[in-house]
């Protein structure tokens, strides 16, 4: 199985936050934004692996900035590394100000998929060739959370996280 890059699994999604999206506050609700990435997300994971895809865990969602009702939301995800049947994918939530047209990222998730068969068993996918600095930088990365992840649910030995124990050295 041929290695990707992240960028063939880049996926935009550009759309309006509209009234019936918003909150009391007329900011776009969380959830909804949730829905949004999750849906970004699942479409870069399909992209990567050509399977059907799963979710199997948001792991870091941080809400820095509201979205407020007419802006223009743009939704950037893109596998960031593939381990053996699942894949950790970033995404980057952008708003357009209206006068400017200047971007303003507001929001950044990391989601986990796998990737499965059509009786939903997780199958092999393509490993990940980071080329951007970036890019890079959520591929080494990822090994750190997935490991602190397994620790944290009792699937891993904290002595056998080495890229975690790489920090420490």
């Amino acid at each position: 199985m041929e290695a990707k890059t992240p960028k063939e699994s880049l996926t935009v999604l550009t759309d309006l936050v509209l009234p019936g999206d918003t909150n009391y506050l007329d900011n776009l609700f969380g959830g909804e934004l949730l829905a949004r990435m999750d849906r970004a997300c699942s479409i870069a994971a399909r992209r990567h692996s050509n399977r059907i895809v799963v979710t199997a865990s948001v792991n870091h969602v941080a809400f820095n900035k509201s979205v407020p009702v007419g802006s223009v939301l743009t939704i950037e995800a893109k596998v960031s590394r593939a381990f053996k049947s699942s894949m950790e994918i970033y995404v980057d939530v952008w708003i357009e100000d209206r006068q400017s047209g200047q971007r303003t990222k507001v929001n950044e998730g990391i989601y986990t998929f796998v990737a499965v068969d059509e009786i939903g068993k997780p199958v092999a996918i393509p490993q990940i060739n980071p080329e951007t600095p970036l890019e890079i930088e959520r591929f080494e990365g990822a090994l750190r959370r997935k490991q602190l992840s397994l620790i944290l649910a009792g699937k891993l030995n904290p002595s056998e996280a080495t890229a975690l124990k790489a920090l420490f050295n």
